[in-house]
C-alpha cells in the first residue's frame, strides 16, 4: 500500500511540475484603466481577478487564456494613463533664465519618467519580471504606438529579451478583441518614431519662443504682460493666424449698395419667392427704370413649370473631424468637450475608437446588429426598424487611415445623461441617417413673366467670423494637427487669451493675439500661416510610411526653425512696435545676457558634453558636464580669464573629440607674454602652457603621449593655440612628473621686479588657491630662504592680501590665514600665515631636477643661456602692454612655429647662485617647469641652495600633518610660485 502511494505520489508531482513549466504568463498593457477593465471583461467573459498594483489610479486584472498557440496561460492585465515617458532638457538647461533660448535648439535631450507616473513604472517592471511575454493593447493611432514603445522600453530595461506583440483594434467588442488576440503583430517603429520627433520638435520650438516671448515682453509691457505667460506652438499660431485672418477681413470689408426686384405670391397659406434672373444690379438708376416699367404692367404670366423628383443624400460615415464640426454646430459643444466625452463612451464600449480618419464602412463589417440594437429605442426605435427592411446601405466617403472604421455605436443605453447621452443619441441618428436610404422629395420649378415686381434695396454684407466648426475646417484643410490634437490646440489659444468667443459663439482675436500676428507678419515671417507647420505633418507622414528618415526630418526641422528663431530676435523691436499699438507704450528693454552653454568637447567621465558657461553670479567662466548633477566633472576658469567663447575650430590633436578650440580675453600682465591677451587655444591638453596657466589637470584635458618615450629628454609638440592668425603657439606633451618652478631667492628680491610688482610684494595671486593647496601639499626638502620681514602679501587680484584668523571648529582652528584684500572678495587666494616662509619658496636646486629629472645647474657670470633645443637663446624685450612691458626675457631662437617655446627672464639669469628659473607660472614648455629646462653651456659642480630639515608633510587645506585631501592628485599637483 505504502508502496502504490509513492507511485502514486510521485507521479503526481511529475504531472504537477509539467503543468508549471507549460503554464505562461503574459503583461497585456492597456491606453487607460478603464480600457484594461473592458478589455479584461471581454477575454474573461467576466471571470476576471483584481488585485492593485503600485499606481491607485490603474488595477491590475487577471484570468487564464489561450492566445499565441498557447492552451493554457494566466494573462496580467494593466494600464497606464496616456503617455508614460516625457521628453525634456537636462536639469541645468530648465530654469528659463539658464542659457539662451537658441541654444535650446541644440542641446541634449532625455526621457523621464514624471513623478506622477513612476508608480506605474514601478508596476510594469515589478509585474515583467514574471512574465514571458508582453502585449501592448493602447489605442491604434500614432499616440497610441508611440506609448506602447514607451511600455516596451520599460520592461526591456528589466527583461531585455521580452517576446513583444501588439494587439490592433478598433473597438472593444468580443468580436474586435478575439479577432485582435488571433492576429498579433509587431509593434510599428516607424509610426512611434514620427511622434518622437514631433514630440521632440514641439519641445525645441516651444520652448525657445515662449521664453523669448514672455521674458522680452514681460518687461516691455510689464503693466499689462506682467503675470502673463506667451507660449508659442508651431500648431497654435497659425490656428491663432485663422481666427485673426478672418477678423482682418470682416474689418476691411467695405459694404457696396445694390438693389434687385422681388415677387412673392401667397396662397392657401403658402407663399412662394420668385428669384429674379438679374438677381441683383448695383445701379440704383438702372433697377429704378426696371422697376417703374413692371409697375405700369403688373399682371404675371406663367411662363414655364418643371416638376421632378429631388433627392437629399445622406450624410457621409462619420469621422472625427466631421463629429467634432457637427456637435459644435448643432449641439454647441466645444471640440474638447466632445472628444472628452466619446473617448468615454468608447471605454465603457458604447461607441466605436473616436480618433479616425476613416468614413468608409469596411465591406466585412456586419451593420445588421448594430442597426438592430438601436431598434428598442422609443425615440429613433421604429427609423431602425425601417433601416432593417430596407438593409443597411451606408454611404461611404473616400478617407481612410487604414486603422479604424468610422464612428458608430456598438451598444444600445438608455442610462446616460447631460453631455454623455446627447453625443450618444448624435452619433446613432448619424449612423441610422449614413445607412438608410436617400430622402426622397419633389420638386416643381414655376417661371413667371411679371410687371408687377417691387424693388428691395440691400448692401453687400462681410464674411462671418470663424465658429469653432469653421476653424476646425480650415485646420483640416490645411494641415494643422491631427484629428485628435484639433481641440487642444483650440483650446490652448483660449487659455492664453490670444482669441475670445462672442455669445453666439464666433471667435475674435484679443490684443494679444493680434499684436503677436502682427509682429510677426512684419518681420517677414509668416508664421502665422500654416506653410511651416503644414510641411512638418507632412515629413511627420513620410516617417510614418517610411519614405523619410526619422533624424533627417529632425535635423532640417529644426535648422528651418532655428533660422526663423535668429531673424526674429533680431528684429525684435518689430514685435514690440505692433504690440504697443494695442497695449501702450513699449518699456526700453536691454537684454540680460544668459549664461552660455556652448559645448566644448565630450566628457571624459560620463560621455556627455562639456560646455562652456557662465558662473551664476556673471563674472567669470567654467567648463562643466552637461550631465549634471549625475556627473559633477567641471573646470573653473581662473578669474583673470575676461572673455571665454567657444570656436568652430576643431583641434586636430586632441582625442576623443571633436575638441573645440576657445577664444579667451586674459587680463593684461595675467599670463605669460608669449600667450597674447586675445588668444585662441585647446583646453583639450595638447597646449600645456595654456593648461597650466588655466590650471587644467589631466582628469579634465585630453593628453596624447608620444609613443617611446623611454629616457628624460623633453619632447616637444604641436599645441592649438593661436594669439594672431597664421601664429601657432609650441606645447609640450606632458609629463607624469608635478609642475614645479624655482623661487627666486630673497637676497635678489630687491633687485628682481617680478612680474612688475613693487619691490618687497609678493605676487602671489598669479596662481589660484587650489594650485596653491597643491604646492603646500607637494613641499619637500628643497631649500627654503625667509621672507623679508617687510614683504607684503598680493593676492591674485593684485591688491594686498588681509590676514584672517580660522574660527570653524576643526584642527585648524585659531590658525591664521591670508585671503583676498579687497572687500567684496574678487578672487579666491588663500595663504597660510605660518607657511608663507615655506610655502612661496617651492622647490629650488637639487629637489627641481629631482621633479623634473634635470640635474642641478648654477649660473657663472659670462655663461650663454640654452633653451631647449640646445641653442643659444635670444635676448627679448617685452613689447605687449602691461606691468612687463620693456622687460627683457630669453627665448628660442628658432621661429615661433618651429621653437621649443623656451621661456627665461633675465633677471633671473643675472644670479649665478640658482639655476634658470621663469618667475611666472606655466613659462616654458618644458614638462612641468616653465625654462626650467633650458641647459647652460657651463656647469657649476656645486649650488648655493641648501636643503632644509624635511618636514612632515601638511595639507594645504585641513591642515593635518602627513594627509592629502582627495582633490589633490600625486601625479598632477601644480605647484604656485612667482
Amino acid at each position: 500500500m505504502k508502496r502504490i502511494f509513492n507511485i502514486f505520489f510521485r507521479r503526481n508531482a511529475v504531472r504537477s511540475v509539467s503543468t508549471t513549466i507549460e503554464m505562461v504568463r503574459i503583461l497585456n498593457v492597456a491606453e487607460k484603466n478603464d480600457a484594461a477593465k473592458s478589455i479584461a471583461d471581454v477575454m474573461s467573459r467576466g471571470h476576471y481577478r483584481k488585485r492593485e498594483g503600485f499606481s491607485k489610479f490603474n488595477k491590475i486584472y487577471e484570468f487564464e487564456s489561450s492566445i499565441l498557440d498557447h492552451q493554457n496561460c494566466t494573462m496580467t492585465f494593466t494600464s497606464v494613463s496616456g503617455h508614460l515617458l516625457a521628453l525634456e532638457f537636462p536639469i541645468q538647461y530648465r530654469k528659463w533664465m539658464s542659457c539662451s533660448p537658441v541654444e535650446l535648439f541644440n542641446v541634449p535631450v532625455e526621457k523621464y519618467c514624471p513623478k506622477d507616473y513612476e508608480d506605474i513604472k514601478r508596476t510594469l517592471e515589478n509585474e515583467i519580471r514574471g512574465c514571458q511575454k508582453l502585449v501592448i493593447w493602447t489605442d491604434c493611432d500614432r499616440e497610441g504606438e508611440n506609448i506602447g514603445f514607451e511600455v516596451i522600453q520599460v520592461c526591456r530595461a528589466v527583461k531585455p529579451n521580452i517576446q513583444v506583440y501588439r494587439a490592433r483594434f478598433s473597438e472593444i467588442t468580443p468580436h474586435a478583441i478575439a479577432n485582435a488576440a488571433r492576429n498579433l503583430v509587431r509593434p510599428d517603429q516607424l509610426v512611434s518614431d514620427a511622434v518622437d520627433v514631433r514630440i521632440e520638435l514641439d519641445l525645441r520650438i516651444g520652448a525657445a519662443f515662449t521664453r523669448f516671448q514672455t521674458l522680452r515682453l514681460k518687461k516691455v509691457f510689464p503693466e499689462a504682460l506682467a503675470e502673463q505667460l506667451i507660449s508659442y506652438g508651431s500648431c497654435q499660431f497659425p490656428t491663432l493666424g485663422f481666427v485673426v485672418e478672418r477678423y482682418k477681413q470682416v474689418q476691411a470689408f467695405v459694404p457696396e449698395p445694390f438693389w434687385k426686384l422681388k415677387v412673392t405670391h401667397l396662397c392657401d397659406d403658402v407663399k412662394a419667392e420668385f428669384v429674379w434672373k438679374r438677381n441683383r444690379l448695383f445701379n440704383h438708376l438702372a433697377c429704378f427704370v426696371l422697376y417703374h416699367h413692371c409697375i405700369e404692367n403688373p399682371v404675371a404670366t406663367v411662363v414655364d413649370v418643371n416638376s421632378k423628383s429631388k433627392n437629399k443624400w445622406r450624410p457621409v460615415a462619420l469621422d472625427t473631424v466631421e463629429m467634432e464640426k457637427l456637435v459644435s454646430r448643432k449641439l454647441h459643444i466645444n471640440a474638447k468637450e466632445t472628444m472628452r466625452v466619446a473617448e468615454k463612451l468608447y471605454t465603457q464600449g458604447f461607441i466605436s475608437y473616436p480618433r479616425t480618419e476613416t468614413n468608409i464602412f469596411p465591406k466585412d463589417l456586419d451593420l445588421v446588429p448594430l442597426v438592430t440594437e438601436q431598434a428598442r429605442d422609443p425615440n429613433w426605435g421604429e427609423f431602425a426598424q425601417q433601416v432593417l427592411q430596407q438593409g443597411p446601405h451606408p454611404r461611404n466617403g473616400n478617407k481612410t487611415d487604414n486603422a479604424h472604421p468610422p464612428i458608430h455605436p456598438l451598444k444600445y443605453t438608455n442610462q446616460l445623461q447631460g453631455n454623455e447621452q446627447r453625443i450618444y443619441e448624435f452619433i446613432v441618428r448619424h449612423f441610422l441617417a449614413c445607412c438608410s436610404q436617400d430622402a426622397q422629395g419633389h420638386e416643381t420649378v414655376v417661371e413667371i413673366d411679371v410687371a408687377a415686381e417691387r424693388m428691395v434695396a440691400g448692401e453687400t454684407s462681410p464674411p462671418s467670423l470663424l465658429t469653432e466648426a469653421d476653424l476646425i475646417a480650415l485646420m483640416e484643410k490645411h494641415g494643422i494637427g491631427t484629428d485628435a490634437t484639433h481641440a487642444e490646440h483650440i483650446e490652448t489659444i483660449k487659455s492664453r487669451m490670444y482669441v475670445g468667443l462672442r455669445p453666439d459663439g464666433r471667435f475674435v482675436p484679443g490684443h494679444l493675439g493680434m499684436g503677436l500676428v502682427e509682429g510677426y507678419d512684419q518681420m517677414g515671417y509668416e508664421m502665422s500661416k500654416p506653410h511651416l507647420r503644414a510641411e512638418l505633418e507632412a515629413d511627420l507622414k513620410a516617417i510614418s510610411e517610411g519614405r523619410k528618415q526619422k533624424n533627417d526630418v529632425l535635423v532640417q526641422q529644426v535648422q528651418k526653425y532655428k533660422d526663423v528663431f535668429i531673424e526674429a530676435c533680431r528684429q525684435a523691436l518689430k514685435l514690440d512696435e505692433a504690440l504697443s499699438q494695442y497695449l501702450g507704450q513699449a518699456q526700453t528693454y536691454t537684454p540680460h545676457p544668459a549664461p552660455t552653454a556652448s559645448v566644448v568637447k565630450p566628457c571624459p567621465h560620463c560621455g556627455h558634453n562639456l560646455t562652456l558657461r557662465t558662473k551664476k553670479n556673471g563674472k567669470g567662466y567654467y567648463i562643466g558636464c552637461s550631465n549634471y548633477p549625475e556627473c559633477r566633472h567641471a573646470l573653473w576658469l581662473p578669474d583673470f580669464v575676461l572673455e571665454a567663447d567657444v570656436d568652430s575650430e576643431i583641434c586636430p590633436t586632441c582625442q576623443p573629440g571633436p575638441v573645440h578650440l576657445l577664444r579667451f580675453r586674459f587680463r593684461p600682465g595675467s599670463v605669460p607674454p608669449t600667450i597674447p591677451n586675445n588668444f585662441t587655444g585647446c583646453v583639450g591638453g595638447c597646449d600645456e602652457m595654456l593648461s597650466e596657466t588655466l590650471g587644467i589637470t589631466r582628469s579634465l584635458g585630453t593628453y596624447n603621449r608620444v609613443a617611446g618615450n623611454t629616457n628624460n629628454s623633453v619632447h616637444r609638440g604641436t599645441g592649438c593655440g593661436t594669439g594672431t592668425p597664421n601664429a601657432r603657439s609650441l606645447s609640450t606633451i606632458p609629463n607624469p612628473t608635478v609642475f614645479a618652478t624655482s623661487q627666486t631667492p630673497p637676497a635678489d628680491r630687491n633687485n628682481q621686479r617680478a612680474r612688475g610688482n613693487p619691490a618687497g610684494r609678493i605676487p602671489l595671486g598669479l596662481m589660484d588657491a587650489n594650485a596653491q593647496n597643491r604646492e603646500r601639499g607637494q613641499q619637500g626638502s628643497a631649500a627654503r630662504s625667509t621672507m623679508a620681514p617687510d614683504s607684503t602679501i598680493v593676492c591674485s587680484c593684485g591688491h594686498n592680501a588681509r590676514l584672517f584668523t580660522v574660527r570653524k571648529e576643526g584642527p585648524n582652528t585659531g590658525r591664521q590665514f591670508y585671503g583676498c584684500g579687497m572687500p567684496q572678495k574678487v578672487c579666491t587666494f588663500f595663504l597660510w600665515a605660518d607657511e608663507q616662509e615655506t610655502g612661496r619658496q617651492g622647490h629650488a636646486g637639487s629637489n627641481i631636477a629631482q621633479l623634473n629629472n634635470v640635474p642641478p645647474t648654477s649660473m657663472q657670470a659670462g655663461e650663454e643661456v640654452q633653451c631647449n633645443c640646445g641653442l643659444a637663446a635670444r635676448r627679448l624685450t617685452v613689447q605687449k602692454d602691461g606691468p612687463n612691458k620693456g622687460k627683457e626675457f630669453y627665448g628660442c631662437s628658432k621661429p615661433r612655429a618651429e621653437g621649443c617655446g623656451f621661456f627665461q627672464w633675465a633677471c633671473n639669469v643675472q644670479d649665478n647662485r640658482f639655476t634658470g628659473s621663469s618667475s611666472f607660472p606655466g613659462q616654458g614648455r618644458g614638462p612641468g617647469t616653465g625654462g626650467l629646462t633650458g641647459q647652460k653651456r657651463k656647469l657649476s659642480s656645486t649650488s648655493e641652495a641648501t636643503p632644509a630639515a624635511r618636514r612632515p608633510r601638511r595639507c594645504g587645506l585641513c591642515g593635518v600633518e602627513g594627509s592629502r585631501c582627495r582633490s589633490f592628485k600625486a601625479d598632477m599637483t601644480m605647484l604656485s610660485h612667482v
